[in-house]
């Protein structure tokens, strides 16, 4: 149940901070008074995609929070613990500034889209007020069976199964077509990785190469250095190491005469063993470096071999292993390309699997086809269609397709004795409205969603239709939170609680203000949606009357 709403400079709102009840709430005011704003900030703060033209004219940036309440060990909490948020509560908040940049927070902390709008599956629900027009496409009725079947983790399943089936079935027919060409690029990638595994590239023992070849090359370089540096500490005539040597003698024996001598002494002696110590490791590498031109030719030799053939295939020597892993998966394709029975197999094995899961999915749709048409039929009757029947014809699909093995189309008879068509073929705006509100209730009761929100989903109905789809609204709010902007005092009045939206004028700013109304406010709004700017007494009676007070 959505518990707050925090909205601050969208569109006119400067600031409102709203709290929610429980049962069925109708939000009201006049035409333009931003009671749609509301369900637009909801919106945004469950996902919906936004752009600069919501921030109120002058402000850096509009800001949304929604707090839901959070069933302990329900589903939402899972997901909340499974991404790694707090789920000890759920509150979501959206930030949108004047560049049209996006920011969205789970819980106080970053989240994506696409994770607002998961977490927004487990919370609301909401109809807008043109949903009943969107009813006339086929993929919207399909999804709306497949929504109030559970059934849409299993039609994404079929829509995967279909496409690996089709990937299959078009490889085969590529290679039945063009097996020439495929034999040629096949003889061709076999060379190419022989040559490539003859190579027996490895990154790491390519560094040592390059290592041990730059030592090799430079053997006697390396030599000459290290012969001086030992011929200038220890071997040479003018050997220094000796001389050093008996001069830190010299100083230790005056430390006994003046101990003020003792600490350069001992830096004297230390600097003396780091001498000692680098004549005694330029000796050890004096005695392994050697010249030796037959490794040094392998070496050049490897190191040729490597770069002939990274140069050959346009790539750095590092990036030889990945080539071949790239060559080997092509050449393992075209291999399969080149066996038909292999590729007829996989082709069989991915069509079977698409037909199980496509199978499950059109037993769901039957069934649910049915129970949904007996519901909405009835709907038609309380909402003054009498004799009037809505039905779901599934049309088979022998070859199958991404949506499964059916078609979905919704038929309608609207009246007693007339055959059932296309919903798009026969309903008239009222009916439509009518016909799509039924749907819309009907499919909320499968919604997982604790609210429901249906805005202005009441256009085109009116006197005792309104009255009916108030009960109905009310009848839901039993079991949900239901919240309804509405225009009909009709459906306001079966409200448990009402809100009344207006605009104000300040400091020649316009803003959207909202006021909770009591029971003799409520009065006065139904009497205002019933009769306008003049209300008179038997206005505020019939108001009364309507709201169970009179």
């Amino acid at each position: 149940m959505l518990l707050r709403l925090i909205i601050r400079d969208f569109v006119i709102v400067d600031r409102l901070e709203l709290e929610f009840g429980a049962g069925f709430g109708a939000l009201t005011g006049e035409t333009g008074a931003g009671k749609s704003i509301l369900v637009d900030a909801l919106s945004l703060a469950l996902g919906e995609r936004a752009d600069a033209a919501v921030v109120r004219s002058g402000a850096e940036r509009a800001e949304i929070s929604a707090e839901f309440d959070l069933a302990p060990d329900g589903a939402l909490q899972a997901w909340l613990q499974a991404n790694d948020y707090d789920s000890d509560a759920c509150l979501l908040r959206r930030v949108i500034d004047s560049a049209g940049r996006s920011r969205a927070y789970i819980n106080g902390a970053a989240a994506t889209l696409g994770q607002l709008r998961e977490v927004a599956d487990f919370l609301a629900d909401i109809h807008g007020q043109n949903a009943h027009h969107s009813l006339l496409r086929a993929d919207a009725q399909r999804s709306l069976l497949d929504t109030h079947a559970g059934a849409q983790a299993l039609a994404k399943d079929v829509a995967s199964a279909w496409s690996a089936w089709r990937v299959a079935r078009e490889a085969r027919q590529a290679a039945e077509k063009d097996v020439e060409a495929t034999q040629r690029e096949r003889e061709l990638l076999d060379w190419q990785v022989k040559e490539l595994l003859a190579l027996a590239f490895d990154a790491d023992g390519w560094l040592e190469t390059e290592q041990e070849q730059r030592r090799l090359g430079n053997a006697k370089e390396l030599l000459d250095g290290v012969g001086a540096a030992l011929a200038g500490l220890e071997d040479g005539e003018a050997a220094s190491l000796p001389a050093l040597q008996h001069a830190g003698a010299r100083l230790m024996q005056l430390t006994a005469f003046d101990s003020a001598l003792g600490e350069a002494a001992q830096l004297f002696e230390g600097a003396l063993i780091q001498l000692e110590e680098s004549a005694l490791a330029l000796r050890r590498y004096q005695d392994r470096l050697e010249l030796d031109p037959a490794r040094l030719g392998e070496l050049d030799n490897r190191i040729d071999a490597v770069t002939q053939m990274a140069r050959k295939h346009r790539v750095t020597p590092e990036e030889l292993p990945e080539l071949l892993q790239r060559l080997q998966s092509r050449l393992a394709e075209l291999t399969l390309r080149a066996d038909p029975e292999a590729l007829a197999e996989r082709e069989r094995r991915t069509e079977a699997a698409f037909r199980t899961v496509a199978k499950q999915l059109s037993a769901l749709r039957a069934k649910t086809a049915k129970s949904l048409a007996k519901a909405v039929t009835a709907g038609m009757q309380e909402l003054a269609m009498a004799g009037g029947r809505f039905e779901i014809a599934l049309e088979s699909l022998p070859e199958g397709a991404s949506i499964g093995l059916e078609s979905v189309e919704f038929l309608v008879s609207a009246n007693a004795g007339q055959p059932l068509r296309a919903l798009a073929k026969v309903a008239s705006g009222g009916e439509l409205s009518r016909i799509g509100l039924a749907l819309q209730v009907i499919a909320s009761q499968a919604n997982p969603a604790g609210t429901l929100i249906f805005d202005e989903v009441d256009v085109g109905i009116g006197g005792r239709v309104a009255e009916i789809v108030g009960r109905m609204l009310r009848e839901l709010g039993k079991s949900r939170q239901v919240l309804c902007v509405t225009h009909l005092p009709q459906v306001a009045a079966q409200a448990d609680w009402q809100w009344s939206i207006a605009k104000r004028t300040r400091d020649g700013a316009t803003t959207s203000a909202v006021n909770v109304l009591d029971a003799e406010a409520r009065v006065g709004e139904i009497a205002r949606m019933l009769g306008g700017e003049k209300i008179t007494e038997t206005t505020r009676r019939h108001a009364a009357e309507m709201l169970g007070l009179g």
